[in-house]
């Protein structure tokens, strides 16, 4: 009778320590599930294309601006994404000048998101004349700062 009271005294301590040992490992598999186990975390976006502190996408704006330096501007208004430059005769040409105006139109770096209206005058028996702009050479200055927007992008990648 003693021995068999040892045994149930030892199997209820068994029992016991079985069921601690549970409780711990339960614990445990529940607090590392409480810390994103899982593969729900962002990915990491090192020069994201869409950049707005501005209220424009940023590389498009430095681009348009680094392109345009030579011109005087009129206008700059990061906010609405708008750059209008003055009249701009280049010294080997003075009978010819050109003023651009530039909207960058979305946050985002894309293609289409910037939209160039240029306008050419000629000095024709002393009066400014409007002249055609050649659409190849709006062209050409979008071109130019798309380019330049995804260069700085690229470096800012490192």
């Amino acid at each position: 009778m003693a021995f068999s009271r040892i045994r149930m005294a030892s199997s209820t301590a068994s029992g016991a320590r079985h069921f601690g040992r549970g409780l711990v490992l339960g614990a445990l598999a529940l607090g590392l599930t409480a810390c994103g186990g899982g593969n729900d975390r962002p990915a990491a976006d090192l020069a994201a294309s869409q950049v707005t502190a501005i209220g424009v996408n940023s590389y498009l704006w430095r681009a348009t601006l680094e392109t345009l330096s030579f011109m005087p501007l009129t206008q700059a208004d990061s906010a609405g994404g708008v750059i209008v430059t003055d009249w701009y005769a280049n010294p080997e040409t003075p009978n010819e000048r050109v003023k651009v105006s530039v909207s960058i139109l979305d946050s985002d770096l894309r293609a289409d998101a910037v939209r160039i209206a240029a306008s050419r005058q000629v000095l024709t028996n002393g009066t400014w004349v409007e002249a055609t702009v050649q659409a190849s050479t709006v062209q050409r200055l979008e071109d130019i700062i798309l380019t330049k927007a995804r260069d700085l992008r690229r470096s800012a990648i490192g």
